[in-house]
């Protein structure tokens, strides 16, 4: 980049210059609010931030000083976000669905003198722990239902500083254009937390250069412009949101939309229609659940033509995307079936105007990957974390793989230690863990490689990277033989009537699993057979749930027993958890990964009697619920053989 062009671009509020002079009369964001959709050009986001920033002044913000951001995707919190920045303050995004406890240690750790809320349940949250943050000093809320009569002498109502800020905008303004101007290419952009899989979460500090660098690289690598549309859905704590509704919706220009809350998610998806869309793989499981369960419902002429065209799909779909050589009686089988059924189906979903897509976060089932890329929708797999502004590696259009994550992005270098795990450097590496030195230390070098805790290899044929699963859970069986439980676990989360798997077995001479069932597919089926059922424990443990659970774990290791290198991680035994494993409870992240140490020390009672032969298990455990109260969970828990398969015998069957 010439030192003309940094110059323009060195910082997120500069980015918003450009795309003011520049693009002015674009489309910036869209909100929906009470059922219709609201829309602010980048001229009006600017005039917006401004008067944030100006209003944030008034109330004493200070250079250097951190700034919570509590709430679900709103346009104003995203501008917060960037006002923050714009008179040299450090914006630190939280999980909204974070109780309060939760919250405790981040705004203390980062010490937030401003906490931006969204609404009346965030604004309690905090003035619930603000005696535990000292550094706590002033609350701003978006949302001002419910807060008529709460003490204002800390709280100011976000339209009211905005006012204020405008009132004070000849005394403030030199002040806010001389902060802005100060910012370059170096200062903090942003502190994001890590989810804290095995402990507490990190602060991950990210500098203009990591977010604005990434941003470009990857862009450019997609070929975003100014035209596309994204849906902003995901936790604004996330470095992925951040990166795709701040990062390169200021780079290239595009739209973000907000939708009105997340039980309309699906209803404003199919609303926009967006271009440009990203989602973990558990929201396209959970897509692809809830159209398994629609067909199961449908009249016998529509299911069977809907099974007759995915099959076809199946066959053709991902060669004809790639554009790769089909015939012309199948690529006219393959249009007749665009009009007849992935046209309509892309339609529903909302997918039907996606040029590009990604996953990543976990491994996507195979098959689950490999449905929509059947329907032509351009669905690819990167890998990242937050301390490389999201991207290490992506997939280029026609090179795209279920088994890899591509090749590393422009700008990265990716090499594989000796042992397998996987390091890189980038332009958006991560300036340092707040307060942390030794972790810093023992996480990036010298040099700047940066430990991803990852295995992996490079493919000698595609040079693609393939991910094994984390350094620390990939062992070994009592035998020797290789323990990745990540791979057993996503083949069993491609049926639908599973939702979540975990894998136990390194240094056992077998493997069992827990599996928590999917409650809507489940509960869904109960009722087409009459099943009646009280709550997810008595579904859960009812015999005909656990056959059809069975069925699916044998016909995993029929799969895995295909793979000599991991033909040892079949699951000898299994159960079905009589409860669901949640973030409230400590058993995952707010990402929705599964702390597996804190799963394994839990249930450590129901490991035992797996191994211990056993075939039932009575059990007590702690939850929590909505309202923070705790409560306790009784159950006998059935426990179930599995029957597992050799090598041989299992590539005589597949043949």
């Amino acid at each position: 980049m010439s030192t003309a062009t940094q110059g323009a671009t060195q910082s997120i509020p500069a980015l918003l210059s450009r795309n003011a002079a520049q693009m002015g009369n674009l489309t910036a964001y869209r909100e929906k609010e009470f059922g219709i959709w609201q829309s602010w050009t980048w001229k009006e986001v600017e005039a917006e931030v401004r008067a944030m920033a100006l209003g944030f002044l008034a109330l004493g913000m200070a250079r250097g000083d951190y700034v919570a951001i509590i709430g679900r995707n709103r346009p104003a919190l995203y501008w917060s976000m960037v006002a923050a920045q714009s008179v040299g303050a450090i914006p630190v995004p939280l999980y909204q669905d974070a109780v309060a406890e939760e919250m405790v240690y981040v705004l203390d750790h980062c010490g937030a003198r401003f906490a931006m809320c969204g609404d009346q349940e965030q604004v309690d949250k905090v003035i619930e722990v603000r005696d535990r943050v000292p550094s706590m000093e002033q609350i701003l809320y978006l949302d001002k239902r419910g807060m008529r009569k709460y003490d204002h002498t800390h709280m100011n109502w976000l339209e009211d500083a905005k006012a204020e800020g405008r009132a004070a905008h000849q005394r403030l303004g030199p002040e806010l254009d001389k902060r802005r101007a100060e910012l370059t290419y170096d200062h903090t952009c942003v502190m994001l937390y890590t989810s804290g899989t095995t402990g507490k979460p990190k602060g991950v500090v990210l500098s203009n250069r990591n977010i604005i660098e990434a941003a470009k690289a990857s862009s450019e690598f997609d070929r975003l412009r100014p035209t596309d549309e994204i849906l902003a859905y995901l936790p604004m704590a996330w470095v992925g949101d951040f990166i795709f509704a701040i990062g390169q919706a200021y780079w290239t220009g595009f739209c973000v939309n907000c939708p009105e809350s997340a039980a309309t998610m699906m209803t404003d998806l199919r609303e926009i229609g967006p271009t440009y869309f990203f989602a973990p793989p558990r929201i396209f499981e959970t897509m692809l659940t809830q159209v398994m369960i629609r067909m199961e419902d449908a009249g016998r002429t529509k299911k069977r033509l809907f099974d007759t065209y995915m099959a076809h799909a199946r066959k053709v779909g991902p060669a004809i995307l790639d554009g790769k050589p089909v015939s012309a009686a199948d690529r006219a089988n393959y249009a007749l079936g665009e009009l007849l059924v992935y046209g309509p189906l892309k339609n529903t979903l909302g997918l039907s105007r996606i040029r590009v897509a990604y996953t990543a976060g976990e491994a996507i089932g195979p098959e689950i990957f490999e449905f929509y890329r059947s329907l032509g929708i351009n669905l690819k797999q990167l890998y990242g974390q937050t301390e490389a502004s999201v991207f290490i590696t992506q997939q280029p259009d026609g090179e795209v793989r279920n088994d890899t994550v591509g090749v590393p992005s422009p700008g990265v270098e990716v090499r594989i230690a000796e042992n397998g795990e996987v390091f890189y450097r980038s332009p958006g590496t991560f300036v340092e863990y707040y307060k942390n030195p030794e972790s810093t230390a023992s996480t990036k070098d010298a040099e700047g490689w940066v430990a991803t805790g990852d295995a992996g290899f490079f493919e000698e044929s595609t040079g693609h990277l393939r991910i094994i699963d984390r350094a620390k859970d990939v062992g070994k069986m009592a035998d020797g033989t290789m323990f990745a439980p990540k791979y057993v676990e996503n083949k069993l989360k491609f049926f639908p009537n599973i939702l979540e798997a975990v894998l136990f077995g390194n240094g056992r001479d077998r493997c069992v699993a827990f599996i928590n069932i999917d409650l809507s597919a489940v509960g869904n089926w109960a009722e087409r057979n009459n099943i009646a059922y009280s709550s997810y424990q008595e579904l859960a443990g009812h015999p005909r749930v656990l056959e059809a659970i069975q069925s699916h774990v044998e016909e995993v290791n029929a799969s895995v027993a295909q793979d000599r290198m991991l033909s040892g991680c079949q699951v000898h035994r299994f159960l079905v958890l009589h409860k669901e494993l949640d973030a409230d409870d400590g058993e995952m992240t707010r990402t929705r990964k599964v702390r597996r140490r804190i799963v394994e020390e839990k249930f450590a009672d129901l490991i035992a009697a797996l191994y211990g032969g056993e075939d039932s298990v009575y059990t007590e455990t702690e939850v929590t619920y909505e309202d923070g109260r705790k409560g306790v969970l009784k159950a006998t828990v059935e426990l179930r053989d599995a029957r597992v398969f050799n090598t041989d015998a299992a590539r005589m069957a597949a043949e």
